[in-house]
């Protein structure tokens, strides 16, 4: 049986989830390092993300329940130290603000920009984890695309300006799947789909996985990989990654008044976060209702 729902235009399912591309970057803010940002944080040999990155002096990182989605962003395997970050075309990024990839691969289909990395990362949380009921995103158009429904054999049909549920495959919880379900959430999901299913979190609340958002098109996606704080000054510190426009590798984000070799930053910074292609508010922190 299938379920319609109304689209007022099919376009709208298609809105640009990032920005126009690669052109547009920001200038750079002296509000953007930690005041001890002349650091070289890199181990070459790390791993992932808690043995490639160390925190700075002074500083611990904020404990994370074991199996959480926390600890899973930080324990995420990283390419080799010194891997470019690639398009989904094969093609190299044409900025180089990143200090490390994550070994997540990107498809051959200009589909996983950054909202839809923000997505990845959290739908691969969740699959890991056994947690397939809780994997569902929204299209722009509101339609509730649900991983549960999609495991069951049914598919999403997009016909002129209707959305719909129809029986067409078998059941299944392969990662094959798994992955087809998210190409198709990748292909009619974006920012200001997320920006209305997510819920804004005050800045001093930040946690591991949450999420600077800005929905619309263009807008931007980038996601909270880590969190450090001085038990002192009780000031905290993140790591930021992000996929971008065209489709490309999720990477972690230099923080250019750092310098390379120290991608933290702080949350007391003053005015807006300048992150390397996109400017945020303090408003605009957002997390996964569940």
């Amino acid at each position: 049986m299938k379920r319609w729902v109304t689209v007022t235009a099919l376009s709208a399912l298609l809105l640009s989830s990032c920005s126009a591309g690669e052109e547009r970057m920001t200038a750079a803010d002296t509000t953007r390092g930690t005041k001890s940002h002349k650091q070289q944080l890199i181990h070459a040999n790390g791993t992932n993300v808690m043995e490639r990155i160390a925190v700075p002096s002074g500083y611990e990182r904020v404990p994370a329940e074991e199996g959480s989605y926390g600890d899973y962003l930080r324990k995420i395997p990283l390419k080799p130290h010194g891997t470019k970050v690639h398009l989904f075309n094969g093609e190299l990024k044409a900025h180089e603000v990143y200090e490390a990839v994550l070994d997540v691969d990107v498809g051959d289909r200009d589909l996983q920009q950054c909202a839809d990395a923000v997505m990845r990362l959290r739908a691969e949380y969740l699959y890991g984890s056994g947690r397939h009921d809780q994997i569902h995103f929204n299209f722009t158009n509101g339609f509730k695309a649900d991983y549960a429904t999609w495991r069951k054999g049914n598919r999403i049909e997009v016909s002129g300006n209707k959305v719909s549920w129809i029986k067409k495959g078998t059941p299944s919880d392969s990662y094959e799947v798994f992955r087809s379900y998210l190409n198709m959430v990748f292909a009619y999901a974006g920012t200001l789909s997320l920006s209305k299913e997510m819920k804004q979190v005050p800045l001093s609340e930040m946690q591991a996985g949450d999420v600077f958002l800005e929905g619309g098109s263009p807008g931007h996606a980038i996601v909270v990989l880590d969190m450090a704080q001085n038990p002192k000054t009780g000031e905290k510190l993140f790591i930021l990654a992000q996929g971008f426009t065209p489709a490309q590798d999720i990477h972690i984000l230099e923080n250019a008044s750092n310098g390379k070799g120290n991608p933290w930053y702080s949350t007391a910074f003053e005015g807006k976060l300048n992150s390397p292609e996109w400017t945020f508010t303090r408003e605009q922190l957002y997390r996964f209702a569940d």
